[in-house]
């Protein structure tokens, strides 16, 4: 018997009132009423519906507290934090309810599906390395250059991003990643890299890298790995097509030769970062 699907990836449902919803994804099929068509959204909706009420009573339980960073800057982090209404309550020390709970043991992939912001910057560079005739470290480091920023700390997300995967990449991936976050503000006419111009709307015209960026970039310059961090910033697009579809899986071969994933999971592996990935399993735990 036909079964309809619904591909909610292809669509985005703040375009689409619930009866436009309907008719847009479930296709016409004879002898199919209104309430056939109406029953798997139904289902789907109250499943959502009893899913947040969970939540939310689960949240009834704990007393959620941000970390100093989080905050720092909309609030002077020298001052005595707010404190929640504690009585009753317990301090969240697990998965936070309000978030997809991810794998027992948690894969690269896991991460981009279930706590990274939207990849589809990293997605098409990758492709676009890939196009470009780049190795397939090359391809690999643009896939994963801005996790740092996706989902942990964007200030220095270069360094950041580095420290998370260099016990599970080559060290030519990992100075790739690393040092993307200095290059790109230092324009390579041998390569043919110029200044973005979206940093000069960004930053401004008058803006100048702060001095140890300069230092960073000296030291680059003469590395064995400069060529793999400037092909990265080569390939890291500043302007990106949002009608250009690229599935994360496209790169499950390449992920597979040159990412190292620990059996036990990412952040149970007892690897040096993998207090890393537990914060952005658990972001919000009290200790």
């Amino acid at each position: 018997m036909w079964k309809p699907r619904i591909r909610a990836r292809h669509y985005r449902s703040d375009y689409l009132d619930y009866t436009g919803c309907l008719a847009v994804l479930l296709p016409h099929r004879p002898h199919t009423t209104t309430e056939d068509l109406t029953m798997p959204a139904v289902a789907t909706l109250q499943k959502a519906e009893a899913a947040d009420h969970a939540a939310a009573e689960a949240m009834d339980r704990y007393v959620i507290v941000k970390s100093a960073l989080y905050t720092s800057g909309e609030r002077d982090p020298r001052k005595p934090p707010e404190h929640p209404d504690s009585k009753g309550k317990l301090h969240l020390m697990h998965h936070d309810p309000r978030l997809p709970r991810m794998p027992d043991k948690p894969t690269l992939f896991d991460f981009f599906k279930l706590r990274f912001g939207p990849s589809i910057h990293m997605l098409q560079s990758a492709r676009l390395a890939q196009k470009n005739g780049c190795s397939e470290k090359i391809i690999l480091a643009c896939l994963i250059h801005d996790i740092g920023n996706a989902g942990f700390i964007r200030a220095d997300h270069g360094y950041w991003a580095a420290q998370l995967l260099e016990p599970y990449v080559d060290e030519e991936t990992t100075f790739a990643i690393r040092y993307h976050q200095v290059l790109r503000f230092y324009p390579d006419e041998a390569y043919g890299y110029k200044y973005p111009e979206s940093y000069v709307r960004l930053f401004g015209a008058d803006y100048r890298p702060e001095p140890y960026l300069d230092v960073a970039h000296d030291y680059a310059r003469k590395h064995k790995y400069y060529e793999a961090a400037r092909l990265l910033t080569v390939n890291d697009l500043y302007a990106f097509d949002p009608n250009v579809h690229v599935e994360l899986e496209e790169f499950t071969d390449i992920v597979g030769r040159h990412f190292r994933q620990p059996e036990e999971g990412l952040g149970f592996d007892q690897s040096p970062s993998a207090h890393m990935w537990r914060t952005i399993n658990w972001p919000t735990r009290y200790l």
